[in-house]
């Protein structure tokens, strides 16, 4: 997929996010977990914990000069149906650090009404971001990929190394075992690591309001 193609099909990049996380995010940027982690100086074995297992629960990390931050559950990955489902030598523990080293986008508002739908129970926010803008400054960081890579519990979709493809690696056909050539369509798009002054692209701020407060 081309840069032009990928920005025409999805002019928009929707991420979902705590209410009182905002400020934060406008003076720090969207940092993935790694990031946030790195920024909170939070190593060794309790690192390990949230960067390679999984979350059931959402986990606050504290940091004296940066505050509290919470970081999202991962309820809807499950080891025992993850484990079965990936490629390439690939351990669940492994696949939570590869989700773990991103910020993630959805491209299309009917996934982004179902992410919602499971976190209503908090006060939300979605950014609303400047697709091209996003890629005339970060495309060579910027994944897609065909399955919501943060999903695991029913019919859990194969997964590996190359599920995160780079724009230009992303094969936007496939062919289904009688060699009917299939539309392959973007479920989800990744960058690495962090999105810097977020501001600079965003297009709305929204507060949905099926939001409540926690």
């Amino acid at each position: 997929m081309t840069l032009a193609e990928f920005v025409s099909r999805h002019p928009r990049l929707y991420h979902r996010t705590l209410a009182d996380a905002w400020p934060r995010i406008r003076a720090w940027g969207l940092l993935s977990t790694a990031a946030l982690l790195d920024r909170f100086e939070i190593n060794g074995p309790a690192r390990a914990r949230i960067e390679r297992e999984r979350r059931p629960e959402s986990v606050v990390i504290e940091h004296p000069q940066h505050g509290r931050v919470r970081l999202n559950d991962q309820r809807p990955l499950s080891d025992a149906t993850l484990a079965p489902a990936l490629r390439d030598g690939l351990a669940p523990a492994d696949w939570y650090a590869l989700l773990n080293a991103r910020v993630f986008f959805w491209v299309d508002e009917d996934r982004l009404a179902r992410m919602l739908g499971t976190y209503q129970r908090w006060r939300n926010v979605v950014l609303v971001l400047d697709t091209a803008r996003v890629l005339a400054d970060h495309a060579p960081r910027v994944t897609l990929s065909a399955i919501n890579s943060g999903y695991s519990l029913r019919a859990a979709q194969p997964r590996g190394c190359d599920t995160f493809c780079r724009l230009g690696d992303f094969a936007t056909h496939r062919f289904n075992a009688n060699g009917k050539r299939i539309r392959r369509e973007v479920a989800e798009c990744a960058l690495d690591y962090a999105l810097p002054n977020v501001e600079n692209y965003l297009v709305e701020l929204r507060e949905p309001k099926s939001s409540s407060h926690a």
